[in-house]
């Protein structure tokens, strides 16, 4: 499957008028300090789990954790304690929701997590069966997106990037795992530089 850029009809002048030739853009200190805690958040699983009880509470209270097993494939597993649970002891509804784009902006975050701003454009989920267990989020098209969203980021400028995972329980005894929903998420990726130069000139139009 091959996914390419899209162009939203409703993009504000602003986004447009970035197209524009514009003075180098010159990253500030804090900038570049967001920058390096960012790539540092992806190389350690300390760093992660400290920066995410900082600017992601409910990721971190949930322990849902990134795994890359091999070439091409990404998992991430929310365990089955009991803030994830329900009263009937089954794994929440709004838990398997909500970190099902927790898990797809963990599989971008190492791509664009640095340079970019990446907001949920779009997230459709749906519930199969209950889960009693440790859920385990699976990104099906995980090698057409990574070498989809390295392509767009040499190509630079705004994109959406389409993702679609599966979410599983994980069975111990039977070393299996059945599925029990289903994820079509959007994510909208804009550069900071872009995003710096849309202040600067509306800074600049109210002065």
């Amino acid at each position: 499957m091959t996914m390419t850029p899209t162009i939203d009809s409703d993009l504000s002048n602003d986004t447009l008028d970035v197209a524009a030739p514009a003075e180098p853009w010159k990253p500030s200190r804090f900038q570049r300090l967001e920058a390096w805690l960012s790539k540092l958040s992806t190389k350690n699983r300390f760093w992660h789990k400290l920066f995410s009880l900082v600017w992601l509470p409910f990721a971190f209270r949930s322990g849902i954790t990134l795994k890359r097993v091999g070439s091409g494939r990404f998992t991430a597993v929310l365990p089955f304690k009991r803030s994830n649970r329900n009263w009937y002891n089954a794994m929440a509804g709004a838990a398997l929701l909500g970190n099902a784009e927790v898990a797809a902006g963990m599989f971008l975050f190492p791509h664009c997590g640095s340079d970019y701003i990446v907001v949920c454009k779009q997230m459709k989920y749906r519930f199969l069966r209950p889960c009693y267990g440790p859920a385990v989020y699976e990104v099906c098209n995980a090698p057409s997106a990574e070498s989809t969203v390295l392509e767009l980021l040499e190509h630079g400028g705004e994109f959406n990037i389409d993702l679609k995972m599966n979410i599983k329980q994980h069975l111990a005894r039977k070393s299996k795992e059945v599925r029990v929903g289903r994820c079509d998420i959007t994510f909208h990726c804009t550069p900071k530089q872009i995003v710096s130069q849309q202040a600067k000139r509306r800074h600049d139009r109210r002065a």
